[in-house]
């Protein structure tokens, strides 16, 4: 079983290499949308890539490739693979290798559909059952009280969701072009906002620090 680790817990390494950290999450995005930019230009300079089928196909192929590469450097590195780009990319060699194998574009669109789902309904279906899970992967980073966990959990389980739902609106109603961009230039600033607009909760409810006598 490979180590799994919080995306808020730092270890040495990670303290240590902070770009190379940000290269390797953000890495295949660019990749996919590179490729998929140049995907005639690079089946011209390596015709095997044929093989894989359309632009955005030969794309899905090199960003499956790419994120193999990537969690095997942070396991190497930092030895530990982060939760969620593990989980996102079991879902990119599924979707990924099922798009490639049917030669049908729609599941690699679907990806972030069913990611975003997952994350979504995994922390709501949590809450229910009186489980705060957004503490186990950003414990490390901040201490909250029982009623910020919940707030906190409740609003990035419904944040997961409305990226799922943006995600269907996008790919289903614009072209392949509009949707990568969205995917690689769209979500990340979407993301980063939201986070953002999340501080004046965890400094309401944030806890001191307890001293190392535990007092």
């Amino acid at each position: 079983m490979p180590s799994l680790e919080s995306d808020t817990t730092p270890t040495r390494q990670e303290k240590e290499n902070p770009g190379l950290k940000m290269a390797l999450e953000l890495g295949p995005l660019l990749v996919f949308f590179f490729a998929n930019l140049r995907g005639e230009w690079l089946v011209s300079k390596f015709p095997a890539l044929s093989a894989l089928g359309g632009p955005l196909l030969v794309a899905t192929g090199l960003f499956m490739a790419a994120t193999v590469i990537s969690l095997i450097v942070s396991k190497i590195v930092f030895k530990h693979l982060p939760v969620m780009p593990f989980v996102s990319g079991i879902v990119v060699m599924i979707f990924g290798g099922l798009s490639i194998w049917l030669q049908d574009e729609t599941f690699i669109k679907m990806k972030p559909t069913i990611v975003n789902t997952l994350f979504g309904v995994t922390l709501l279906i949590g809450l229910l059952f009186g489980k705060s899970l957004l503490g186990y992967v950003f414990n490390a980073a901040f201490q909250l009280t029982d009623e910020g966990w919940r707030k906190l959990t409740l609003r990035w389980g419904i944040f997961f969701l409305f990226l799922a739902v943006l995600n269907e609106v996008v790919w289903r109603n614009f072209s392949d072009a509009v949707w990568v961009n969205f995917k690689v230039w769209g979500t990340m600033p979407i993301t980063i906002a939201f986070t953002l607009a999340q501080m004046p909760l965890i400094m309401k409810h944030s806890l001191e620090p307890k001293s190392e006598d535990g007092k």
